[in-house]
Formats: structure tokens, C-alpha cells, sequence
């Protein structure tokens, strides 16, 4: 069920991260203020997610990909929070309120999902 599952976040990861060059400026327009350059933290991003993702599957990385998903979880989480409070679409995709505000406890069930990673197998 691990293995599973694993694929399935790999999957997610990945995918996540390519809709950061499929969609740049969606992503860039969530980006808190306070950060500089949102295109070039969009792309960091994005190929973080895309290396975080694929650093699950070898049993060599894992672990330190699982470490690097749950710090770039966190990391992205204050564009989240501007996503909800702003109530700003993702491209053409536009949650109501309750939608967005929902979605931040899940980075939450995401950091543990990524942290269930960082331990070994038996």
C-alpha cells in the first residue's frame, strides 16, 4: 500500500510541477508581494516539484526528496494563504471561498503524507 501510494504522490509532484511552465503566469500571480521575482520563484518551484517528485522513487533519495517536498510545502504555503484570502483563481480555475480556505489544512495531510517517506521500510 506504501509503494502505492508513493507512486501516487510521485505523480501529483510531478504533475504539479509541470503546470508550473505549462501555466507561469497563473502561478506568479499568487505569489505573495513581499517575495521578489514570482516568475523565477515560479520556476524554482516548479522544478523543485518535478525533482522532489522523481526523488521518491529511488530508495537512495528518498528520504532527502521526501525532506526537500515537505520544505517546499511549507515554503509555498504563504501562496496559498494569499490564494484563499484573495480568493484569486489559478488560471481559468476559480474554487469558491470555502474551497480555498479548505485546501490550506491539506498542505498540512501533503507534509505528512511526504513525512510517512522519510522513514525507512522495514
Amino acid at each position: 500500500m506504501k509503494t502505492v501510494l508513493r507512486w501516487l504522490f510521485t505523480t501529483f509532484m510531478v504533475a504539479s510541477g509541470v503546470s508550473h511552465f505549462r501555466a507561469p503566469e497563473a502561478y506568479a500571480a499568487i505569489v505573495p508581494s513581499v517575495f521578489p521575482s514570482p516568475a523565477g520563484l515560479v520556476f524554482i518551484t516548479g522544478v523543485a516539484e518535478v525533482l522532489g517528485g522523481l526523488g521518491l522513487i529511488p530508495t537512495r533519495t528518498r528520504r532527502l526528496a521526501a525532506w526537500g517536498v515537505i520544505e517546499l510545502l511549507i515554503a509555498v504555503f504563504p501562496a496559498n494563504v494569499k490564494m484563499a484570502v484573495e480568493r484569486l483563481p489559478l488560471g481559468r480555475l476559480r474554487l469558491p471561498g470555502w474551497a480555498l480556505f479548505a485546501r490550506l489544512p491539506l498542505q498540512a495531510l501533503l507534509v505528512a503524507w511526504a513525512f510517512w517517506y522519510t522513514r525507512a521500510d522495514p
